[in-house]
Formats: structure tokens, sequence, C-alpha cells
């Protein structure tokens, strides 16, 4: 293996499996990053929103609208702003839900495609999440954290973890930053032309990264393969 890189939480499981990480440790950090962050969520109401645009959706303005109306609305420092960079032309804005059911019912304006309300309990990779990041930072200066074996990518940047204290800053940071996936894909798979490209797995349930990596590049899918934990297990069962 040359590279792992996790989807939010699973930027966790990406550092176990690179050595920086033990697994009971990194079990621990999410539970009282789940907490955290579930306990932020009950504090506003607010959510996530699916979003396909076009190339010329300006999704920075679609969001300063969103605002400006929950301002109207009475609704002091409101948040809407991308949380997840998916795929060119998908994003997922989080904030209030008075900002996401505006965007909603003015799509056709933005040039908004699609939309669709996730269904998740609050505005997570925001500074909605502000509280949990505490929190978080405090269990992992707690544990111990080794550089990876294997080149890890966090999601706040797009860019190779360095070092143990590096993971540590960015790990908590990640929680009030935009999932930068697209940018990820993009570092991981940039070689020289006529490289051939490496093998992907995805290991558990679903093929959402998978299909997020065709939309991202096309060759460097057609490496790819999808292994579900879950079937592997039960196969041994049997």
């Amino acid at each position: 293996c040359v590279a792992a890189a996790g989807y939010s939480v699973g930027e966790f499981a990406a550092l176990v499996f690179a050595g920086a990480l033990g697994f009971a440790e990194a079990l621990y950090a999410v539970k009282v990053r789940a907490e955290a962050m579930q306990e932020a969520s009950e504090a506003v109401p607010s959510g996530m929103l699916s979003v396909i645009g076009r190339p010329e959706t300006n999704y920075r303005f679609a969001c300063l609208e969103a605002r400006n109306h929950c301002e109207s609305l009475g609704i002091e420092n409101p948040v809407c702003e991308v949380s997840n960079y998916l795929f060119p032309d998908s994003r997922v804005i989080a904030g209030h839900l008075q900002a996401l059911e505006f965007l909603q019912e003015n799509a056709r304006k933005y040039s908004f495609t699609r939309t669709k309300l996730l269904p998740v309990s609050g505005a997570f990779h925001t500074r909605l999440m502000e509280p949990a990041v505490e929190p978080l930072a405090e269990v992992l200066k707690s544990i111990e954290i080794q550089k990876p074996l294997v080149c890890v990518y966090s999601n706040v940047n797009g860019k190779k973890y360095m070092h143990p204290e590096h993971v540590r800053k960015l790990l908590a940071k990640q929680v009030v930053s935009p999932v930068m996936w697209e940018q990820t894909m993009h570092s991981m798979y940039q070689r020289k032309q006529g490289t051939e490209f490496p093998y992907t797995y995805e290991v558990g349930p679903g093929n959402h990264l998978g299909v997020i990596l065709k939309k991202c590049n096309l060759k460097a899918w057609k490496q790819y393969n999808h292994v579900d934990a879950l079937e592997d297990e039960e196969a041994a069962e049997t």
C-alpha cells in the first residue's frame, strides 16, 4: 500500500490502518468526537444539503444570500457554507436549517440541478461544531500517535500528514473544516503522464467513495475495487 485516506470519521480508520493510531485509542477518540458533535448539533436547528450544480454555479454567493435571509429572520451569526467538496459540480452545504430551506426554494436561481437534505442531525464540518473541538483535542493529547507508515491524506487540506503533532492538530480542526475530498483525490492520484495508476480498495459498506473517484479521475477508477468487510465476515462464519 502506498497511500490511505478516509472520509470524515473514516480518517481515523485510515490512520489506524497506517499504524499512526492504535485501534482502541482511535475508537475512544471517535466515541468522544461523536458525543461532542451530537451535543453541538442539539444546540442549533441545523443540517446538511447535498447539491449538484453546474460549472457556472457560485456556491459562495448562494451561501451568502442564504445567510442574509437568515439574518432577515432575526438569526444572529447564521451559518451556511460548503462543508464537503465531493467531485466537480457536487458539494454538501451545511448550516442553519432556514438557510438550507432557502437554498432549496431558490435552487433554480443558483443553477442547482438537484438538492437533497441529508438524514443527519447537524451541520457537521462547520463552525457550529466548535463546541466539539476541545473535547476531541483533549483526547488526542492523551493518546500516543506515531508517524504513519504509509502516506495518509488529511481531509482538512488534501495533503499528507507529516508527523504526530500534525495528526493531532488537523484531526481536531477537521470537525469545523470542510472535507476537501475532491482535492484529496487529485493529490493522491497525481502522477507523471504514462505512469500506471495503483489499485484502489474501498473497505466497508457501500461504494460511495468509488462513485466519487469515478467522477474525479476515471483512469484511476478503472483500478478500483470494493471490499465489503461484513460480507467477508459472513463468508468466514459459513
